[in-house]
């Protein structure tokens, strides 16, 4: 029993041994010198007969074209591996390399059949010549033939070869993508946990500075003190309401938030919005539109987070727009299928300073259309849009047409 399992052991070793042999470049040497050589030797011994029936020249043909074939395919697959040993997919210009190598090598194959291909038509032209009493031309068929048909091995080969080297490309690009992708993801997610400390750190002795500059407004002071402590705490206000929305973007853009989804209706909470904000509206010189849906506008989503929406799509309209001018919100009931519907909110408005900007750009964090910043705002209320209605499930959308500004989200019904 025990010299059955050590006779096993060695089977399994020498069977290792020589698989490793096999699938070794190398190896392919020995069976393409040996196809090369049988095939040289069939192919001179068909070239001097001129005799042969044609059931013999056939088999013959056949053999020639088996040693050849294989004698090609263990020659060229080690020169092609010889040759671009060094060729690795590790830049981006490898792709324009490997079609330019394709295209040559296809060429000089082309060429070099052409060539074949002409000495064997040549040698068929001459048995036509002067053995066309006696010869049998199937000799100058199988010449003919045989270029052809290694011709078409050549090619499988040069393609097989290149599109290795190509998988092997897509495959190394795939995992530098893949760690590109994991890397800005980290660094993502690192800017979103700093951004959310620091707002959190600031959060509490800012509160505190407001509450102070509250209570020194009921103290007893100058009227320079008075009108000092005044702006101190519009802008302690100020600072705190920036600070809140950065803390909100930052935890709602790592998903840590808990949703609260519930049946509501667009119409009523534009109408809403517009009437908590009458005051604004009033003092901000513009015109307001209401132009709603007569359809049933309700769909499902979170109540807070939909008013803060529409909410900062109305104060971006107010702040950035034309004075004097109208600003539109409308409502509507889009098909998206026939079986599904999409609950449509756009606000229109024309813009009051150059808009040098992209759709993208415009939905980013800190980023401000008036690149003067002459008018009031932190660049977050756009970005607080994008996250928060990704974050419910709808769509946000940005158009720019000359000095108009259109928001639109859209959320399914």
């Amino acid at each position: 029993m025990d010299t059955k399992w050590k006779n096993t052991d060695v089977k399994k070793k020498s069977g290792i041994w020589i698989r490793k042999i096999i699938n070794r470049k190398e190896f392919r040497l020995l069976p393409g010198a040996g196809g090369c050589i049988l095939g040289i030797f069939l192919l001179m011994d068909l070239y001097y007969s001129h005799y042969l029936t044609t059931k013999y020249a056939l088999t013959r043909g056949f053999f020639l074209n088996l040693s050849l074939g294989i004698g090609l395919w263990g020659s060229i697959g080690f020169l092609l591996y010889f040759q671009n040993r060094a060729w690795q997919p590790v830049y981006e210009e490898f792709y324009q390399e490997w079609k330019e190598k394709l295209r040559k090598q296809q060429i000089y194959l082309c060429v070099l059949a052409a060539m074949l291909l002409g000495a064997a038509v040549k040698y068929f032209d001459y048995m036509c010549q002067y053995y066309w009493r006696f010869a049998n031309y199937s000799t100058g068929y199988v010449m003919v033939g045989t270029v052809i048909v290694q011709w078409i091995v050549c090619e499988i080969m040069i393609l097989s070869f290149m599109k290795q080297k190509l998988d092997n490309y897509m495959e190394a690009m795939g995992q530098i993508n893949q760690k590109n992708l994991e890397a800005a993801l980290r660094s993502e997610q690192m800017k979103v946990d700093l951004i959310s400390n620091v707002s959190h750190d600031l959060k509490t002795p800012l509160t505190s500075m407001v509450g102070y500059l509250e209570l020194m407004k009921k103290e007893e002071l100058t009227d320079v003190l008075s009108d000092y402590t005044e702006v101190l705490s519009r802008k302690a206000q100020k600072l705190k309401e920036m600070i809140d929305s950065l803390f909100d973007l930052a935890k709602t853009s790592s998903g840590n938030v808990e949703l609260k989804m519930e049946p509501m209706e667009m119409n009523r909470l534009i109408e809403q919005v517009q009437a908590d904000m009458e005051d604004r509206i009033r003092d901000s010189h513009r015109e307001l539109v209401l132009i709603l849906s007569k359809e049933d506008t309700s769909f499902i989503a979170d109540s807070s987070y939909m008013y803060r929406i529409c909410q900062n799509l109305l104060e971006n309209a107010l702040k950035y727009s034309m004075e004097n001018t109208r600003v539109f919100l409308k409502t509507a009931v889009r098909a998206e299928t026939d079986l599904s519907k999409k609950v449509r909110f756009e606000i229109t408005n024309t813009a009051g300073y150059p808009m040098e900007f992209t759709n993208d750009q415009i939905v980013e964090r800190f980023v401000r259309g008036d690149e003067s910043r002459t008018t009031d705002g932190n660049g977050l209320g756009l970005a607080i849009v994008n996250t928060y209605t990704a974050a419910l499930g709808g769509n946000f959308e940005v158009n720019i047409d000359c000095d108009q500004f259109k928001a639109i989200v859209e959320f399914l019904k």
